[in-house]
């Protein structure tokens, strides 16, 4: 009998129906995923998301405005992208750590396709690089992260880092410029030399230096005494301090905010404030509609084939980088499980896409906050919802007095927060392990530092393709020649795995 038959069907029932109800539930397990997991949710799992729910927004929240400047957006729109991702990665997410918002390079690349131009054309974009994101994910194609190798992402995610640093270094001056790479930046900070604000200057390094001190409190390794009771209630004073520790470790961002937020306040009030300050900001929760398909630019009107025509080559490629960003995330914290990176597609391409009725910015994960979020416990992908929420309290009630936070504080958490994904160690393991990774990555990062991240990401995407392709046109064989009779056999072994196994017992027969 075919294994299809062996199962038996009850005869009370449509055999048709039964199919096509099992068939509809594997796909609703499939692609919701939440139904996996919330029948099994315990008290001790809702405690645990409550508390990496609220950890990881205490991070997320200042860290959105300082992205949304980098977008070149006003606060707001940084924190409209925490909203609709954060509701909606829990109904389709695949990894508890993960939280969906801006970041640094998704705002990076929104600026580089947007710049000089309305903020409609940043909420299209996001539009349509989610249409992108859905579409990928409906059409199966996570397979192609797999052409992006690890070296590449590597050079490409270092040289982006840069660009921010050097990016926020007129923020960190008190200078105003528009520069669009690092050389022209560091052009005219050369030239505004004599134009550097010095209490922008000072309140910049101060917090940067406070952020990197704090960063550090976490790490505070103490020596636990084992004996009588009196240590003992020791130890436990030290358990305290230490979770106390940590918890102003993950909150530094949000302290030094508000501690400048406060300095600059008071200033403004006795007189004026030293600092440039971020301005006014529309408060209040945004509005549900659909994204802008046509923009006034000055006395021009822009249609919707006109924006995409603006956006270029940024509609495949901020996709494609936000999808390797999220699957690069989701391996680091899968705990050696297999990462679906088609319905990470899907969920993405969700979440950006309903993100956009609510004037989001294209969103993504943070390896920042996938870091906070896991420390501090998160059982599963409920802790978005906690995170969502304290986004509505700050744009709720907290949005008038973004007004007071100093640029040099944003940009001061920008640098802290992207200095420590510059990874240059890893070319040094390359260069011992295997050269041509290593030159792949090299390549990339110089690329992208140069000529700019969409240059960089095609020329990486083609060194990795070219070293995917190389070993079965070129496989590395060996030959073994023998007599038998009055004939003489050869078999050729193919070295390599892979699809050029088939070669393994081959053989030739020569007259």
């Amino acid at each position: 009998m075919p294994a299809t038959m062996k199962e038996s069907i009850p005869l009370d029932e449509p055999s048709t129906s039964n199919k096509n109800d099992r068939k509809s539930n594997c796909s609703i397990v499939k692609y919701v995923t939440v139904v996996n997991w919330l029948p099994k949710y315990s008290r001790l799992d809702a405690v645990s998301d409550v508390v990496a729910g609220f950890s990881v927004g205490l991070t997320l929240i200042p860290q959105s405005i300082a992205y949304a400047a980098l977008a070149g957006c006003t606060a707001q729109y940084g924190l409209y992208s925490c909203l609709m991702g954060s509701f909606l990665y829990i109904f389709f997410g695949t990894i508890k750590e993960v939280s969906i918002g801006p970041s640094s390079l998704m705002s990076l690349l929104t600026f580089e396709y947007t710049r000089n131009m309305p903020v409609d054309f940043v909420v299209l974009f996001c539009f349509l690089a989610g249409c992108i994101e859905l579409l990928m994910g409906l059409l199966r194609l996570g397979f192609l992260v797999d052409f992006i190798s690890m070296p590449v992402t590597s050079g490409f995610t270092s040289a982006t880092s840069i660009i921010i640093i050097v990016s926020q270094l007129q923020g960190l001056l008190g200078l105003r410029f528009k520069a669009h790479s690092i050389t022209g930046n560091l052009i005219k900070i050369f030239q505004n030399v004599k134009n550097i604000r010095m209490p922008d200057f000072i309140l910049g390094i101060c917090s940067i230096a406070f952020l990197l001190f704090f960063r550090q409190l976490k790490d505070i390794d103490y020596c636990f005494d084992k004996g009588n009771s009196r240590s003992k209630k020791q130890n436990n004073k030290k358990v305290y301090l230490k979770k106390l520790l940590w918890f102003l470790s993950i909150c530094r961002n949000a302290l030094v905010i508000l501690i400048t937020a406060t300095i600059a306040f008071y200033l403004e009030k006795a007189g004026s404030s030293p600092f440039i300050l971020s301005g006014k900001i529309q408060s209040g929760l945004p509005t549900f509609s659909l994204p802008p398909f046509s923009s006034q630019v000055g006395n021009e009107t822009y249609t919707f084939l006109d924006i995409c025509s603006h956006l270029g080559s940024g509609i495949i490629v901020l996709p494609l980088v936000s999808v390797l960003a999220n699957v690069a995330i989701a391996k680091a914290f899968a705990s050696g499980s297999s990462v679906n990176a088609t319905q990470e597609m899907l969920t993405l391409g969700l979440c950006n896409i309903f993100g956009s009725f609510v004037s989001s910015m294209p969103a993504a994960g943070a390896f920042t906050r996938s870091a906070v979020i896991s420390a501090s416990g998160v059982r599963t992908p409920m802790a978005g919802i906690y995170v969502g929420i304290m986004t509505l309290l700050a744009l709720s009630f907290l949005t008038p007095y973004f007004y007071y936070i100093p640029r040099s504080t944003l940009s001061a958490v920008l640098i802290s927060a992207v200095i420590f994904i510059i990874d240059l160690k890893i070319i040094r393991l390359l260069w011992k392990g295997c050269k041509r990774d290593a030159f792949a990555a090299i390549v990339t990062f110089l690329v992208s530092a140069i000529f700019g991240v969409e240059l960089g990401l095609l020329v990486g995407a083609l060194f990795s393709l070219i070293f995917f392709l190389r070993p079965p046109a070129r496989p590395k064989i060996e030959v073994i020649q023998c007599k038998v009779k009055d004939r003489t056999r050869k078999q050729v072994h193919s070295t390599q795995t892979g699809y050029w196994n088939i070669l393994s017992r081959c053989e030739l027969l020569l007259q």
